[in-house]
């Protein structure tokens, strides 16, 4: 079904096949980017016109953003898609990132870019929900802070989807 509200978005969520344990490979955006500044996020953005589909612009605002090669990144499949309250619907790609590699940053939209180890996303005690009045309504949103970053909105969202996914709760990939 077709979705002319929202426009369409993907981003990659790269799972960091580590040596003793997996994790997720975040990045945290400049402070003076128009939207979402200072947020952490995974890399993506908008479908563009010459994108084949949304993995095609997942991959290819990955390796703008960060740098990182598709040759790196082992497909395995998408989440639910993401309905954000600024009108994306993003489609979250899950791939496995092999080591060794070099990142790149584009760093006039990439501050940071690092790993949080996948079992703190997995540990529900580090799950919260929040909420704050936005153009007069109240709206809710997960949030799972790490160390100094605030992971939150639709990053901390599209993380519970893969944590539904892992602990048998639904979602697909």
């Amino acid at each position: 079904m077709e979705d002319n509200r929202h426009r369409p978005a993907a981003v990659l969520v790269p799972v960091v096949a580590g040596q003793f344990a997996p994790a997720l490979l975040l990045t945290k955006r400049t402070d003076h980017l128009h939207h979402h500044p200072g947020q952490i996020s995974f890399p993506g953005g908008r479908v563009e016109a010459q994108d084949a589909s949304p993995v095609e612009t997942a991959l290819r605002e990955t390796e703008e953003e960060i740098g990182l090669d598709r040759s790196h990144v082992e497909l395995l499949g998408a989440l639910p898609d993401y309905y954000t309250g600024t009108g994306f619907r993003v489609t979250p790609v899950v791939g496995v990132v092999h080591p060794p590699f070099e990142l790149q940053l584009d760093t006039f939209e990439v501050a940071e870019a690092f790993e949080v180890p996948l079992a703190h996303f997995l540990d529900p005690a580090n799950h919260l929900r929040h909420s704050l009045m936005h153009e007069g309504r109240e709206r809710q949103f997960h949030a799972m802070p790490y160390k100094d970053y605030y992971i939150w909105g639709a990053t901390a969202g599209i993380i519970m989807s893969l944590y539904r996914l892992l602990s048998g709760q639904g979602g697909r990939v």
